[in-house]
């Protein structure tokens, strides 16, 4: 592991993020997939194909093993198992023309057929929250509270209406106090927030109300991170292939003026930077007695290169076997809640033009090998796709749930014509966000 570690780090964040979105989408493939293989199995339904990946015309490998042909397709979009007499993606007309056979799919109960569907959507939901309870346990949490950030907030122009100042520290969220300061703008976006009580910095606490519908006035103003911590422009690290390291900035130095405005904190840098993508800038900053200036141009993110001395303490929280798993479940919850709540903004305009695929959650994951970032980013792609899969379309295991559970309920199957037309429908459906899905991360990429 040190040696994987270290080879790591100097390797490209590209090639660091890459490997560790196709090392955890394996697991999570191939763990879902056996979600529905062993209650295949166990209710003696036969299954054709175990495949990690799609085998389009061909394989990288396969072996077949009692019945079942497993192995490795070269197309990362997914993986499966073809289970005998089951009208899926394969489109295998020619076997739902037959008769049926007691070991197919369709001769099983229907109580049978929908927990095989479920299989796959509960393994990555219940892997996700074993996998927090798993970091709980072995590097606990951490946590920023109000105590542990004397200046406070710099507070976003936007929300200083409501009564917030600069230098705020929150203290509690509806009422019950806040355990980590850097929750605050998640609970204000994905929770229902109605009053927040801070602590100004000539000593006097307020309880502030917001808006009902706060979540959606930051969605809709682009304003997702309104409370940004104080920092002081001392920095801590530089990035030596970026605009600062490449300008000369060392570690100790402290930023005075970017762009002729005075800058002394963290949040100003930022701003100006936003404001000023791929443009040259003058940047002066203090090394020791002596004051110096450089000339430096944002990338397209904004983003010079450089990370602040945190002028606040980030303490860690660590939990017994007991209470990990507590804390674990806890955290699964609120992230699988949270991800539920601000699913609504993918069928605006807005939401439609940043979805992402493999390029957006590659990017997920730390720039250079961190098992607590690699596992922490594994178990949110888990309970994501626990709630993808879920969703009532054909071709996705909520499909197949939907149409089980209409014939549980009424009694009437739906007839095979009509599943193999949903089915295309759905696949189509399917391809067509995974194109669109890429299309916006390849353009992402060139343009913006």
């Amino acid at each position: 592991m040190c040696d994987l570690k270290f080879e790591a780090l100097r390797m490209d964040p590209f090639i660091v993020k890459a490997i560790q979105l196709l090392l955890s989408l394996s697991l999570l493939i191939v763990l879902h997939e056996l979600g529905h293989f062993i209650p295949a199995k166990i209710f003696k339904t036969r299954v054709e194909k175990f495949f990690l990946f799609f085998d389009v015309k061909f394989a990288l490998f396969k072996k077949k093993i009692g019945g079942t042909v497993y192995g490795i397709g070269w197309l990362p979009l997914g993986g499966y198992v073809k289970i005998s007499g089951m009208i899926d993606e394969s489109m295998d007309k020619e076997q739902m023309a037959k008769p049926p056979e007691p070991w197919e799919f369709r001769s099983k109960p229907a109580w049978q057929r929908l927990i095989i569907m479920l299989g796959g959507v509960t393994v990555n939901l219940v892997l996700g929250f074993l996998i927090y309870m798993m970091i709980m346990f072995v590097w606990g949490k951490n946590y920023v509270g109000p105590d542990e950030m004397p200046e406070g907030f710099a507070i976003a122009e936007e929300f200083k209406q409501y009564g917030f100042e600069d230098g705020d520290r929150v203290l509690h969220i509806n009422g019950e106090d806040l355990q980590n300061s850097d929750d605050v703008n998640r609970y204000l976006f994905m929770r229902d927030v109605n009053s927040i009580t801070v602590i100004h910095q000539n000593g006097e606490e307020e309880v502030i109300e917001v808006p009902e519908d706060i979540g959606e006035q930051m969605w809709e103003q682009g304003i997702m991170i309104p409370f940004i911590p104080i920092q002081n422009a001392v920095l801590d690290s530089v990035v030596p292939d970026q605009a600062a390291g490449i300008a000369g900035l060392q570690k100790g130095d402290s930023l005075i003026a970017l762009n002729n405005q005075e800058i002394g904190y963290w949040h100003e840098i930022k701003r100006i930077s936003s404001e000023n993508k791929e443009k040259d800038m003058e940047l002066v900053f203090k090394r020791g007695e002596e004051i110096k200036s450089v000339m430096v141009a944002p990338d397209e993110e904004g983003i010079l290169g450089f990370s602040v001395k945190r002028n606040f303490e980030v303490k860690q929280q660590k939990y017994g076997f007991v209470e990990s798993v507590k804390q674990g479940f806890d955290y699964g919850y609120w992230t699988l809640h949270d991800y539920v709540a601000q699913f609504k903004y993918v069928f605006t305009q807005k939401g439609a033009t940043q979805l992402g695929g493999f390029g957006a959650i590659g990017g997920l994951f730390p720039d250079t090998w961190n098992w607590k970032g690699f596992w922490h980013t594994t178990a949110l792609i888990s309970i994501i796709l626990a709630f993808m899969n879920i969703l009532p379309i054909p071709a996705l295991d909520g499909g197949h749930v939907m149409f089980l559970l209409y014939e549980m309920i009424t009694g009437r199957k739906p007839n095979d014509k009509f599943m193999e037309v949903a089915q295309m429908v759905g696949f189509f459906i399917l391809i067509a966000l995974v194109l669109y899905a890429n299309g916006n991360d390849v353009y992402r990429w060139l343009f913006e």
